[in-house]
Order: C-alpha cells, then sequence, then structure tokens
C-alpha cells in the first residue's frame, strides 16, 4: 500500500497584511480659499449700509436696500463661507465669516420683524444692545488678529471702532456718533474689499503680489 506524499514547496500561506489606517484614509480633494468670498460679503453690505449710517444718503426710506444684500450676501454667503473654514480648518475664519454671516442675517431680521413692533421711545436701548454685543465680539476677534496678519488686525480694528461709536450713537441718542460710525463703516468696507481683492488675486496670479502683511509666529 503505497501513501500520497504531499509536495513539499518553499511557498508559506497568505497571510493577510496589518492595513495602515493612515494609507486607508479617504483623501479629500483641496478646496478653495473662502476668505475673499467672506470679505467680499461683508465688505459690500457694510458699505451699503455705512452710506445711510454716515449720511451720504439721506433719505432714510432707501435704507430698505440694505435688507437683501443682508440676506444674501452678507448672510448666507458669508455662512457659507464660514463653513467651508471649516473645512480648510481655519478655526479664525470659521467663527468671522459664520459669526458676521449671522449678525446680518439677524439684523436683515431684526429690521424687518422686530423693530416696527417696539415702542418708539425705548427701541434706541434695544438696537444698543444689539450692537453692544457685537462690540464685544468684534474686540475679542482683534485681539486674535495681532497674531494673524496686519490686514485682518487693521479691519477689526476699525470695525471695533465703528460698532463703538454705532453702539453710543443708539444708547445716547446721537446722531454725530452714528455718522461717525458710518465713515468708520466706510472705512471698514475698503479694507474688506482689500483684503478680498488680494485673496482672489494672490490665488489666481499664483504669486503673493497683494501683501496682506502676515506676523510671523
Amino acid at each position: 500500500m503505497t501513501q500520497t506524499q504531499t509536495p513539499v514547496t518553499d511557498e508559506l500561506p497568505a497571510v493577510p497584511q496589518e492595513q495602515n489606517p493612515a494609507a486607508q484614509a479617504p483623501s479629500h480633494p483641496p478646496i478653495a480659499d473662502p476668505g475673499p468670498l467672506g470679505l467680499a460679503g461683508f465688505a459690500l453690505t457694510t458699505f451699503v449700509l455705512s452710506c445711510f449710517n454716515s449720511g451720504l444718503i439721506k433719505d432714510g426710506t432707501l435704507e430698505a436696500v440694505v435688507l437683501p444684500l443682508a440676506l444674501f450676501y452678507g448672510g448666507i454667503a458669508q455662512v457659507l463661507a464660514g463653513m467651508w473654514e471649516f473645512r480648510k480648518n481655519n478655526t479664525f475664519g470659521a467663527l468671522a465669516f459664520t459669526s458676521y454671516g449671522a449678525f446680518w442675517l439677524s439684523f436683515a431680521g431684526y429690521v424687518k420683524f422686530v423693530a416696527p413692533h417696539l415702542v418708539a421711545a425705548h427701541a434706541h436701548q434695544a438696537t444698543g444692545l444689539f450692537l453692544l454685543a457685537w462690540t464685544i465680539f468684534t474686540v475679542y476677534m482683534t485681539i486674535v488678529t495681532t497674531r494673524i496678519s496686519g490686514l485682518l488686525l487693521a479691519i477689526f480694528s476699525v470695525l471695533s471702532v465703528t460698532f463703538g461709536l454705532l453702539t453710543a450713537g443708539q444708547f445716547q441718542q446721537q446722531t454725530s456718533l452714528i455718522h461717525l460710525g458710518g465713515w468708520a463703516g466706510l472705512l471698514t468696507a475698503l479694507l474688506a474689499w482689500y483684503g478680498s481683492f488680494a485673496g482672489v488675486a494672490n490665488a489666481s496670479w499664483k504669486n503673493r503680489s497683494l501683501p496682506t502683511w502676515p506676523f510671523q509666529g
């Protein structure tokens, strides 16, 4: 009786290799910089409102033109820019754009649905409180910009002054302070527009030809 011999080979049984979790992680394609969009939305809406606050346009009935801008461009577009900043792992940009987008959305809602129903003699206190809260937020965001770039520091510094003047003007019912806040708002808009222009130009031209003065360290 013969025995069946099992062939002897040098081949070893296949052993599953341990997978590297980092290598298996899905890769996400890079996205465009949402910063220029957020700055443009903020700048344009701020510019139009500041034309009224500064007294450049004196017919208050025309101020309704601000509301659609506050809703769609200053509001929704900025919130979207903030969400994309979350995707880019930019904490400052995510907080800033989402918050100021919400500011414009809440401003539109306040002017359209809340302010008309307030007692006229005390409405300025509600508006002043609304602006004071945003002043506080803007001041501590300004402190953060001291480690980011000179351009952002300039934008947020002037924006803090803008909110501060408008807040004081509302609480004290001083038209002159509101006008000063409007002029500061116009300067804020111009600085933000420059930031948007620099962002899109540098990304499109593939170089850093327009300065934003980043801080080192």
